[in-house]
């Protein structure tokens, strides 16, 4: 297998053993950048106070179930050095 292919499989299963599911308001919906912002409480897996901030998306087709003010529940891990939404559901 190649490194680099087996080096992103080891940095995603690491995130995805860190994810833990957080409560949060989607603020804005950017699909041309697979990008999501959130507001949200504290995320203590990511060591991280409450805020709103922009996430990268691991899923981009789930942008298209999502609407601005919609409450989720969302997984979020540091991915390649970017925040990211590993997995989301409206509430």
């Amino acid at each position: 297998m190649n490194r680099g292919i087996a080096a992103t499989l080891l940095a995603l299963a690491a995130a995805a053993a860190q994810a833990q599911a957080y409560d949060g308001e989607v603020m804005k919906i950017d699909k041309a950048q697979n990008k999501l912002t959130l507001k949200h409480g504290e995320l203590k897996s990511l060591d991280m106070p409450p805020m709103t901030m922009v996430f990268r998306m691991q899923d981009a087709k789930a942008l298209d179930t999502l609407a601005v003010g919609d409450r989720v529940r969302f997984d979020a891990a540091k991915v390649g050095g970017a925040y990211t939404v590993t997995a989301i559901r409206k509430m």
